[in-house]
């Protein structure tokens, strides 16, 4: 997956954390697949010990807002992760597209597949009526 403008489709799953953005447009027709990744000084987030500062990395200000763009072309966005990212992402969205059905799922780090298993669950695509 690298980052780029994906195939529009209705339905779409974000799986998300501090690192990337894992964007999946689901469709009757298919699956279309992209990354948005961060871009952090260092993939930690915290600096170790004794150094200035509060020891967290610097936030990616345009993160959410590429999220944001990834998915423009959906009416229906399931978003799953681990950690704050999945809140701060829902969130951004509520305010930034208030016409978007949104749902929010746990996740750990599934596979790309459960990814694309999850949403065709939630959205009722394929097999799953």
């Amino acid at each position: 997956m690298n980052e780029m403008t994906q195939k529009s489709h209705a339905h779409a799953v974000v799986w998300i954390d501090h690192l990337v953005a894992k964007v999946f447009g689901i469709g009757l027709t298919g699956v279309s697949a992209t990354a948005v990744h961060a871009h952090l000084a260092s993939e930690h987030l915290h600096h170790k010990a004794n150094t200035i500062g509060d020891g967290r990395v610097q936030a990616d200000a345009t993160f959410l807002a590429r999220v944001s763009e990834a998915v423009s072309g959906c009416s229906d966005l399931l978003v799953i992760g681990p950690g704050i990212e999945k809140a701060e992402l829902t969130q951004y969205l509520k305010a930034e597209r208030p016409d978007l059905n949104l749902h929010v799922g746990p996740s750990d780090h599934p596979t790309d597949a459960e990814i694309v298993a999850l949403g065709r669950k939630r959205f009722r695509l394929g097999g799953e009526r």
